[in-house]
């Protein structure tokens, strides 16, 4: 080999050598960014700021107690979704949250406000407090956008231009921006139930709570819906599901609470609750459904 060639071979096995560091250079970048990455994530959970707590909640309807000694913090941006039987509390505890029940003893407080006090002025949480529920409470007489602006308008005092704008952006979002002018009669149970959401997201809420908000539709309409709220999931917002929907509940929920019998039986991440369930009652609920 003429010595050409081997300051020819030199140079390549030192560019070789460069490309490596350079190489091994960006890995180490990459590692070091992913740990930084994952170690404000734990941070960003270890300091979670809560929303709503609920402190010892009971709630009776005459001798028959359906909330007993109820314990739960729900931090902002987190999605909860609450599994559990027909009778087992589920249902009553979202209604205890926005004082559509009012609980028998106990403390709720969203966002410091303690929803329990006589003084506190329910109109202003329950802006704030979005809820969907199972039948649709959509008024008959009006369009879908006019029943978007009727909350805003009453309850918020907003314009007309300035509800008519938020409804029309909201009802976008459902992807109804083609039915806007049609009354519930003129649309199907899984639109009339987006136009429900729209209606609660034009308050625009800090916390949204669906009471099994797809149970009274077809399946073949239970996607639709199912993908506004997924959606809902991805953009932060802090939600509370009570649900039947095991996908989704698996899919998108930050922590599954299973209740029966008026109390939290069992809590954890969607792999915990669903794939190593720890209480036999929650284990035969989940055995019944799959």
């Amino acid at each position: 080999m003429s010595e050409h060639e081997h300051e020819h071979e030199r140079e390549c096995a030192e560019q070789g050598m460069v490309e490596q560091v350079r190489a091994e250079q960006e890995q180490a970048e990459q590692e070091q960014a992913t740990a930084a990455h994952a170690e404000g994530v734990q941070a960003e959970c270890t300091h979670a700021e809560p929303v709503i707590r609920i402190q010892n909640l009971v709630k009776s309807f005459g001798d028959t107690e359906v909330l007993r000694d109820i314990n739960l913090e729900v931090n902002r941006g987190e999605v909860v979704v609450v599994l559990g039987p027909s009778g087992s509390g589920k249902s009553t505890m979202l209604r205890c949250i926005n004082r559509l029940e009012t609980p028998t003893s106990g403390h709720i407080w969203f966002e410091d406000i303690d929803v329990c006090d006589k003084h506190t002025n329910l109109n202003e949480v329950r802006s704030r407090l979005g809820m969907v529920f199972q039948s649709f409470n959509l008024f008959p007489n009006l369009t879908a956008k006019k029943n978007v602006m009727l909350a805003q308008r009453k309850v918020l005092k907003r314009s007309i231009e300035e509800a008519e704008r938020v409804a029309e952006a909201r009802l976008a979002e459902v992807g109804l921006a083609e039915r806007m002018d049609y009354k519930p009669a003129e649309l199907s149970g899984g639109q009339q139930q987006r136009v429900a959401i729209a209606r609660a997201l034009a308050m625009d809420p800090h916390v949204m709570l669906f009471d099994e908000a797809t149970s009274a539709l077809d399946p073949e309409l239970v996607r639709d819906v199912l993908g506004v709220m997924r959606q809902l999931a991805a953009d932060g917002m802090t939600m509370i599901v009570v649900t039947h929907e095991m996908g989704f509940a698996r899919d998108v929920a930050d922590r599954v609470i299973f209740m029966d019998g008026g109390v939290i039986v069992e809590q954890g991440t969607p792999a915990q609750v669903f794939d190593d369930p720890q209480h036999a009652r929650t284990k035969d609920f989940l055995g019944h459904i799959a």
